[in-house]
């Protein structure tokens, strides 16, 4: 019994482990062109449901108070987008000297370069009680600077020409996080006496919209059939990435809880989720039309990025 309800208070814990061996399974399920075609359903209906959620739970002095919070938002997106890809790369350059197969080391790099995750960091920010309207505009507005920001990254660690459809990707993101946060907001207006006498489970709404990320990621992870590389790099690497992940959660929670800080403990939250994390929705778009051209072998690992071959080039994807 004790079993059970842990399980039951973890369920989000499982559902990731669940979600990883279903894709495992039968990736030819969730893949991209596949029967539940993520590039719409995960794209956009998923990414537009989890934020449409947070409209209707937030108030909006919530959000016009986070919207004013410059201090926060300076340090998660300087953070994000200057201290972590520069880190990496400084890190990288002594891992350059080890066996370590040299494309796993361009996945990680290229991973340091995205912005802030559009989804997780506001998903997992409003599950342990953080400042969700704040992880909310940095998830937003690190999208933004990332159309720009992480195709110059790019250029400046690993040397790739770049071409990126800004367009087309200003619109997914203003359509898929704007528009729907709008509409949570004024839905929320009409039904907010309802809202708070019932009290609808948002956070599971979310968690589980999130776990169909997961699930339809990796299983584009495990249907790439030119994976080839040798165990050795392949486990090193996935330690050094948790390795990074916890040094950087544990460098922006000491920081954002010093006395003279000015950041509260909802604060800190967001500042640890959305610093740290980096995109898995919408580092694929930016990556897409960036170039290297250099042929290597295809390969995935942790934080779902991979390398695919396509002619003569080749295409990061996150």
């Amino acid at each position: 019994m004790r079993l059970l309800e842990r399980m039951r208070k973890e369920w989000f814990m499982v559902g990731i482990v669940l979600a990883i061996a279903g894709a495992k399974l039968k990736p030819s399920v969730g893949v991209h062109g596949g029967p539940l075609k993520p590039e719409i359903t995960v794209s956009y209906i998923a990414v537009a449901t989890i934020f449409f959620n947070s409209g209707l739970s937030l108030k909006t002095e919530e959000l016009t108070s986070a919207l004013v919070h410059i201090k926060l938002h300076l340090f998660i997106q300087i953070f994000t987008l200057v201290f972590f890809p520069a880190a990496i790369w400084l890190f990288l350059q002594l891992l350059s000297i080890t066996s370590i197969n040299e494309w796993l080391l361009k996945g990680l790099q290229t991973v340091g370069c995205m912005p802030p995750p559009v989804s997780s960091a506001v998903i997992l920010t409003k599950a342990v009680g953080g400042n969700e309207a704040a992880a909310i505009f940095n998830s937003a507005f690190g999208s933004f600077l990332g159309i720009v920001i992480t195709p110059l990254l790019l250029l400046l660690f690993l040397g790739s020409s770049s071409t990126v459809p800004f367009t087309s990707i200003f619109s997914q993101l203003f359509m898929t996080v704007v528009v729907p946060l709008i509409i949570g907001q004024i839905v929320r207006r009409y039904i907010k006496d309802w809202l708070e006498r019932k009290k609808p489970p948002f956070g599971a709404i979310s968690s589980s919209v999130l776990l169909m990320i997961i699930y339809t990621t990796f299983c584009d992870t495990f249907s790439n059939p030119h994976i080839d590389l040798d165990k050795f790099s392949l486990v090193l690497i996935l330690f050094i990435i948790v390795s990074i992940q916890l040094s950087f959660m544990l460098l922006t929670f000491i920081f954002s809880t010093r006395n003279n800080s000015g950041f509260t403990p909802a604060d800190t939250v967001a500042i640890i989720f959305c610093s740290t994390h980096k995109s898995l929705t919408l580092g694929s778009e930016v990556d897409e039309a960036t170039s290297v051209t250099e042929d290597a072998p295809s390969c995935s690992g942790v934080n779902m990025y991979r390398i695919v071959h396509t002619d003569n080039s080749e295409n990061l994807y996150l």
